[in-house]
């Protein structure tokens, strides 16, 4: 894939000042007087709506949360090897942004897997190693549905990795398998979602990733998007699904349904995206079987990124790619600090700022990012 160079994303300064500076006739007393821009006021006044809630883990003996509020969850995680003191470094944010509801849910957990080896071996390499799951769920029609795959998907997904798998010769066999099968019973769990029947008429987008020593899998539902960054290239590991996407347009009408361009592509009307969790009301054009792929890990690996719609409509892959490249080297920072972390890393610093040049380009959209920096333990050897 080419790599195309972008240029430096343009971010309003935090506050536009006018500062004069007035001395008595006495010199004894000075006053400094601070003009703000009504640009500037509103995004002030558009941060303090946030309420927001930090969060920090450290995978070694013991485990640390501080919760304050529901809109608003910044994340960072450290995870801890023998081979090396750092090997993966994940920061996480999910934002209300200019909705009035929060409807979007992040989830990271580390070593949820640690297999042994041997299913799904042959001619792919064995399936093996610890395992560490990220999930950004974008939730429409209400909260419920990205909640509940917050809380169940990764749960869900361990049992298909110890269920599945034996038999198959190639390790993109075992993932497809496990991660189909992980989709099609949270997307049975949420009918019941709630006591009313909501996964009916409520829905949520899912992109998952499970970071492994050899192997980074990614599985897509919907709109929400990966991309990785390694050895200076931008690689978009999963694809979106909208309606007017040529293969998925096809799909939609073989099963009897259509395709209607109101505001935008959406099926039957109704739904921009064209596969989900829940939104039963729309089967079978609007399916919950998600697209997988797997990547073989190598040096090369910078970090990835996960994000929801709210993130990508304003910013492209590899703009996105060129502001976590730039806080993770420590040359970029996010302008408002109203959201403090202890303990911070730096790719928690650039999920904040992503989070905060979608807010400025006029992401209407609540917004949820996944940095998650990839580090290779001593002695790897390159695949």
């Amino acid at each position: 894939m080419r790599f195309i160079e972008a240029s430096k994303p343009h971010v309003d300064g935090p506050v536009g000042m006018n500062l004069r500076r007035m001395t008595s006739d006495s010199g004894e007393m000075s006053q400094i007087t601070v003009t703000r821009t009504k640009n500037a006021c509103r995004r002030r006044i558009k941060v303090r709506r946030l309420k927001y809630t930090c969060r920090t883990k450290k995978t070694s003996s013991s485990e640390e949360e501080d919760d304050v509020g529901d809109s608003v969850k910044v994340s960072l995680s450290v995870s801890s090897s023998e081979k090396e003191e750092v090997v993966l470094s994940y920061g996480s944010v999910s934002v209300i942004g200019r909705r009035r509801e929060m409807e979007d849910a992040v989830r990271a957990e580390l070593g949820i897997m640690n297999k042994k080896g041997g299913g799904g071996g042959g001619g792919g390499g064995g399936v093996g190693g610890k395992y560490d799951f990220f999930g950004v769920y974008d939730g429409h029609g209400g909260c419920h549905v990205a909640r509940a795959c917050s809380e169940r998907l990764h749960g869900i997904l361990v049992e298909e990795g110890e269920n599945n798998g034996e038999e198959l010769e190639r390790l993109s066999e075992y993932w497809e398998r496990v991660m189909e099968g992980c989709f099609a019973k949270m997307d049975e769990e949420v009918v019941g979602v709630g006591g009313g029947g909501v996964g009916r008429t409520v829905g949520s987008t899912v992109v998952v990733a499970v970071v492994g020593e050899e192997e980074l899998v990614v599985a897509n539902c919907g709109d929400c998007r990966a991309v990785l960054f390694s050895g200076g290239v931008v690689l978009a590991l999963s694809r979106d699904h909208k309606p007017d996407r040529p293969d998925e347009l096809k799909r939609i009408e073989a099963a009897g349904g259509k395709v209607i361009n109101w505001n935008g592509h959406r099926v039957l009307g109704v739904l921009t995206t064209s596969r989900s969790i829940g939104d039963h009301y729309l089967r079978p054009y609007v399916i919950s079987k998600p697209e997988v792929t797997v990547t073989k890990r190598s040096n090369n690996d910078e970090f990835l990124i996960l994000g929801s719609d709210g993130l990508w409509d304003v910013i492209s892959n590899e703009v996105a790619c060129q502001i976590v490249k730039r806080c993770l080297e420590g040359r970029l920072r996010r302008k408002f600090l109203e959201v403090e972390v202890e303990n911070e890393s730096r790719a928690a610093e650039a999920a904040a700022v992503l989070t905060e040049v979608a807010m400025a380009r006029g992401s209407k959209d609540n917004i949820s990012v996944i940095v998650v920096e990839l580090r290779k333990p001593r002695g790897f050897s390159s695949l």
